[in-house]
Order: C-alpha cells, then sequence, then structure tokens
C-alpha cells in the first residue's frame, strides 16, 4: 500500500505555489495524497504570518496535531512557509517538539525529502520513481483529480522582496528577492498546460520587479512575451505590482500580446502623501494618478484594482479624506480593503503608535467600502449588452461562473459541462460585484490528453 500525504494550506497564491512544488517532489517518491490528516504518513502545513491572526490560526492547527503524532510517532509532520520564515526559527523547534522539519518560504521540499529517504525501501523508490518521472527543472506534477479540472494556476516567478514597506513582515520571513530563470518558469508553465491548466497567475511580493536582482537579465515584459509563445495556453494574469516599476515597456506587452489579460494589480494604499512616506512606498499620491493615466493609456481596456490600508498610525481625518478623493477622482474597478494592525517585527509595530481607535478605522473602512460598491456598479453597467470572453472555472449554485478578460466574475446557465472553456457571453445584468448574461457561441468541450502518472490532491 503507497504512503499517503496530507496538505493543510492557508495564506495567499504564492503559498498554493510553493506548495504544488513540495507535492510534485512527494509525489515522486510514491506518496498519494488523502483529505485525512489522521490517514497521512506525512502531514504537511504550508502557513501564512501576513497577519498576526494568520500566525495564530497555524499555531492552533499544530497544537491539534500533537495528539495525532503522540498517538502515531512514525507520522511525519513538516512546517513550511512564514511561519518558519528565512532565518528559521528555534523558538519553533522548543514550542512543537514534535515536529520533524520545518521549511522557509519557496522551499522545494529537500529537507523534507532528504528525512524521508532514510527510509531504505522508500530510497529505492525514489531511484525507480525518477527515472520513470524524468523532469527539468521548474515542471510540476499535478494531483490526478486536478488534471483536466484545475482551470487557473498560481506560478511563483520572483520570491521574497527587497523593498521592506513599514507595515510589512513579508521581508524578514522570505528573504530579499530573487527571480527564477525564463527557462525555469516556462518548463513550469508547459508542465501545467499539457495537464489541462488554460491560466496561469504570475507571482511575486512585487512582480513588476521581476529580474531586477539579475544584472542585464530579462525584466517582466521579456517574461510576458515568451510565456505568451507557450503553445495550448489561453491567458496569462500577473500580481501584485508596485508603482514604481509598472514602466511602459510592461504595459506595452500587456496591450501587445493576446494572451496577457488587461488587469492591473497596482496598490496605492493611501493617498495622502505623509502617510505614503510613513509606509515607506515611494511614490506620492500625484505619481499614482499619474500612472493610472497611463495604464488607460497605453492599455484603453484595462481593469485596475488596488488595496488601500486605513487608520495607519498617525491617519488623521483630512489624511483620510484625501485617499477617499482620490478613490473617487480614479474610479478604479476593485479596491482590496484592510485596517491597519500592528504586525510584530515591523518597522510600524516598532517606531509607531496605532493610534486610531478601532471604532475609527472600521467607519472609515465602511466609508471606502460603500464608495467603491458605488464606483464598481458604475463601471460595470458599461458591460451591458456588450459580448466579452469568459473562461470558465466552475458551478456556483447552478450556474457556471467563469472571468473575463478584466477579470469581472460572470455567470451564465448552459446544460453543457463547459468548464475550461473559453466562451463569448453577452451581458444582461451588471452588479457590482458580478456580471451575468446568456451564452452566445462556446466552443465543444474536447478532451485535455494527460499522460497516466498516479497523482493526488493539494488539501485546501
Amino acid at each position: 500500500m503507497s504512503k499517503k500525504y496530507h496538505f493543510w494550506i492557508t495564506g495567499c497564491q504564492m503559498n498554493y505555489a510553493d506548495a504544488r512544488r513540495v507535492a510534485t517532489e512527494l509525489e515522486k517518491l510514491g506518496y498519494t495524497s488523502t483529505g485525512r490528516a489522521e490517514d497521512a504518513d506525512v502531514i504537511v502545513l504550508e502557513t501564512c504570518t501576513v497577519r498576526q491572526q494568520s500566525e495564530d490560526k497555524a499555531y492552533g492547527k499544530l497544537q491539534n496535531l500533537r495528539p495525532l503524532k503522540e498517538k502515531n510517532p512514525d507520522k511525519t509532520i513538516a512546517v513550511m512557509g512564514c511561519v518558519v520564515g528565512v532565518r528559521g526559527n528555534e523558538k519553533l523547534s522548543k514550542t512543537f517538539p514534535f515536529v520533524d522539519v520545518f521549511m522557509e518560504p519557496a522551499t522545494d521540499g529537500k529537507p523534507l525529502v532528504s528525512l524521508l529517504r532514510q527510509d531504505d525501501d522508500l530510497y529505492l523508490e525514489l531511484a525507480e520513481t525518477t527515472q520513470r518521472h524524468a523532469m527539468m527543472d521548474g515542471e510540476v506534477i499535478l494531483p490526478t483529480d486536478q488534471r483536466g479540472q484545475l482551470v487557473s494556476a498560481p506560478v511563483s516567478i520572483v520570491y521574497g522582496c527587497s523593498h521592506a514597506c513599514t507595515f510589512c513582515i513579508i521581508p524578514q520571513k522570505r528573504g530579499i528577492e530573487r527571480s527564477r530563470p525564463i527557462g525555469e518558469i516556462a518548463a513550469e508553465v508547459r508542465s501545467l498546460v499539457a495537464q489541462g491548466v488554460k491560466e496561469v497567475v504570475l507571482l511575486g511580493q512585487i512582480v513588476d520587479r521581476y529580474g531586477y536582482d539579475i544584472p542585464d537579465g530579462p525584466d517582466l515584459a521579456d517574461l510576458l512575451r515568451v510565456i505568451n509563445d507557450i503553445d495550448g495556453l489561453q491567458r496569462i494574469r500577473f500580481l501584485t505590482s508596485h508603482p514604481n516599476y509598472m514602466t511602459d515597456k510592461i504595459l506595452q506587452a500587456v496591450a501587445d500580446l493576446a494572451k496577457v489579460m488587461p488587469q492591473i494589480e497596482v496598490p496605492i494604499q493611501a493617498g495622502n502623501d505623509e502617510v505614503l512616506a510613513n509606509m515607506k512606498r515611494g511614490y506620492t499620491q500625484a505619481e499614482y494618478r499619474g500612472l493610472v493615466e497611463r495604464i488607460h493609456k497605453i492599455v484603453p481596456d484595462a481593469a485596475v484594482h488596488c488595496d488601500i490600508i486605513v487608520g495607519f498610525p498617525g491617519e488623521t481625518e483630512a489624511q483620510f479624506q484625501d485617499t477617499y478623493d482620490v478613490l473617487a477622482d480614479l474610479k478604479l474597478d476593485k479596491v482590496h480593503l484592510a485596517r491597519y494592525s500592528p504586525r510584530p517585527g515591523t518597522v510600524s509595530a516598532r517606531r509607531m503608535a496605532d493610534d486610531v481607535p478601532d471604532v475609527e478605522k472600521r467607519r472609515r473602512f465602511h466609508l471606502i467600502e460603500a464608495l467603491q460598491k458605488e464606483i464598481s456598479q458604475e463601471r460595470n453597467q458599461r458591460w451591458l449588452g456588450e459580448t466579452v470572453g469568459v473562461l470558465v472555472e466552475n458551478k456556483h449554485k447552478g450556474s457556471w461562473r467563469g472571468r473575463s478578460p478584466q477579470n469581472k466574475l460572470v455567470f451564465f446557465d448552459d446544460p453543457r459541462d463547459l468548464k475550461g472553456e473559453l466562451v463569448r457571453v453577452k451581458i444582461e445584468h451588471a452588479g457590482p460585484w458580478s456580471l451575468s448574461g446568456s451564452l452566445v457561441t462556446a466552443n465543444q468541450p474536447q478532451p485535455t490528453p494527460v499522460e497516466t502518472i498516479p497523482l493526488t490532491v493539494l488539501e485546501p
């Protein structure tokens, strides 16, 4: 009977991409997946620390695993991701002595593989399966029930971050930025496409800084042109960008390349220059306004998404109003909202008083939430009567759900199995958060040829 593994994953899309790399190594060792930790020989926790709540959730999950390990000491428990960080954590080892291996973010799973190799029988199986699954650097193996079923997949292209905003813990946890070689990224995308994936989302903490750590190396625009040429791939997205590095060259690539979707994720975080300086963002609100103008000039049909933090230390009512006014003027397609909370270890937590009361943070949050609902409703109205291309992802409450090039959620009804198909939908209703309409055309679903390799599922 084959040995089994179980994944528990929380956090951003990059964590899912990292977990997939480790799962690939376990697959090559002959492991299969199980949805139950109780049935697994190897349990892997992929963790997040972007907020204290996320970190506490990981610690709670670990505590729940302690009795399972005590009852079954032969089980292997591994912890990876930002809770561990690039510097490791001796405190973690002392607090959770039953954990067998801790792995830093963006790991390829080698520490876990080395531990499992100590089993001689498993080592022999490894030699056999490695020869059977000859792979290029970067290639991945999808779980069995995801092959031909997973429509969109995240692909990390640059690890870490070297910008260090005062509110962010990521540089400490994921280290300095390191760009992956283009060939390795392309190999991963090709392997995903061969297993049925139709869209890839290229990821980085600051994705538009891809290649900045490589002297005379490629940049994001160069990478987009390479990925755009991969046969069988239908769509490409990338996130999250930083205003300082969103060049006209990148924007022109979005405009020129048919597979790159016109969706730009570029956070402003605040609309007041003093708050932006305290955040160490490196631009002014006027420069951000200029960027949005350039985006719409070069990519006229682009949807612009941004992030906003309300209640940052020292933010006055007038400074908040500046943020409100910028959003009211720019009328962006989507805003990801967050209330500031001090993250231990960050510059803002060490040096700045969290002096905006929580009730005020919530008030400001709801004001922008209401504003953006009006803006989104207004912007979505322009799609009424238009026919848009939709990549179908899954069914939701009996209707098909997919996304337009601008990443708008689109719903429609059809009796056929259209998952993974690129269809055209005429928009008949536009709400603030989604569109809906009637199917105009659809390609007849074709089975995706896939090589028969025993694979398993990543547990969300």
